[in-house]
């Protein structure tokens, strides 16, 4: 992108180094045994990657939602499992507490996470409230200077491992009376769940957060009570922009993958790629173009509310659909080889179809994209 700056264009040159020499050798056997990597998690923590939207002041990269992009689609092209445990980790949560958290609770937080030492994540989605998250269910009370919250939370990335959650509550009666609360393992009344088994991102641990009588104390309430939806919406939409990052690197790679094998594999006397196009590319280059704009109107602020819903939601939807697309694409070039694990394409394709699901389904950012262009009169739910 000719506004990527020289700072930018190193960060990228960095990531694609560390994907290359550090998450490609051990992918193929974490996918296979569903298993988490603690270890580059913490390497990531000595490259500064783990707090790469937090300022410098509080110890982070100080970097940019077109920085953080960056990291996802460098890492994604490589891993697109741990790159989405490391997003749940620094945008969902790491990012969320350096700006939102008071100074006292930045200096209690953050360094172990910015060191990889623990691992965060964020808890909003419930069993039924994933689409629609202001019907989340689980409450918090206040009884002097602590909270009992009870409830769970569902589909949580990191959920399994993780230390430190981001995690939203009902704290009264209207539909938008809702709190945050940082949730530490090892706390009275709080329980991991089981890890569920999945189709693709595996190598990224999703389970569950259950609360039963969970003891909070007032001082792990983030801002004032019943006023955290700003905050959410916000980070919401930069999770959708930051995760399209995933979804490019995953088409990326796929496309790597199809050309190389194209021009060596041949029929008929002649390489495959003589008969094939390569049209993915293309459309690969129009969602990066996309993907990238609105990172940088981001940066610029010069997206506000539904503006920024629309254009991170927009970034979101094309990359997820491209990057399933080629993919499958992918996996027909190659053939019966594309089909089994000899080659990388059919975990790209296992990956790449969550994008279409987490941080908002495609149905959804239709709607949203909808609702900007035609008014929420004209289309409702």
């Amino acid at each position: 992108m000719w506004f990527f700056s020289e700072e930018h264009r190193m960060l990228q040159d960095s990531v694609r180094q560390f994907a290359k020499q550090d998450l490609a050798p051990k992918i193929e056997k974490l996918d296979h045994e569903e298993a988490f990597n603690r270890e580059s998690f913490k390497k990531m923590g000595q490259l500064g990657l783990l707090g790469i939207t937090v300022s410098e002041e509080d110890g982070g990269a100080g970097q940019d939602a077109v920085g953080a992009t960056l990291v996802m689609e460098e890492m994604g092209a490589v891993d697109a499992s741990t790159t989405l445990s490391y997003l749940a980790h620094a945008i969902l949560c790491v990012n969320q507490i350096g700006r939102n958290c008071t100074k006292d609770q930045k200096h209690r937080l953050l360094p172990p996470l910015l060191s990889g030492e623990m691992v965060g994540g964020m808890g909003m989605s419930e069993s039924d409230a994933g689409s629609d998250a202001l019907a989340m269910k689980t409450k918090a009370v206040r009884q002097g200077e602590t909270y009992l919250l009870n409830g769970s939370k569902t589909w949580i990335t990191n959920g399994p491992v993780g230390d430190i959650f981001y995690c939203y509550a009902r704290t009264g009666q209207n539909r938008k009376d809702i709190s945050t609360f940082i949730i530490e393992r090892g706390m009275p009344g709080f329980t991991t769940g089981k890890k569920f088994s999945k189709m693709g991102m595996r190598a990224s641990p999703t389970g569950e957060l259950v609360f039963s009588q969970c003891s909070v104390p007032l001082s792990n309430r983030v801002g004032q009570e019943g006023e955290s939806i700003k905050m959410m919406m916000q980070n919401l939409d930069l999770e959708r922009i930051t995760i399209s990052g995933i979804s490019l690197g995953i088409a990326r790679a796929s496309i790597e993958t199809a050309t190389a094998y194209a021009k060596e594999r041949k029929a008929f006397g002649k390489p495959i790629g003589a008969f094939q196009q390569m049209q993915e590319r293309l459309t690969e280059a129009a969602c990066r173009a996309l993907t990238y704009q609105a990172a940088k109107m981001w940066d610029l602020g010069e997206m506000k509310g539904k503006e920024a819903s629309m254009m991170a939601a927009k970034a979101k939807l094309q990359s997820a659909q491209m990057a399933t697309q080629v993919a499958l694409d992918a996996i027909q070039i190659l053939g019966g080889y594309g089909y089994t694990r000899e080659f990388p394409v059919e975990r790209f394709m296992r990956d790449a179809k969550l994008m279409e699901i987490g941080a908002g389904t495609n149905e959804i950012l239709r709607i949203i994209i909808a609702r900007q262009m035609l008014g929420s009169e004209v289309v409702d739910v």
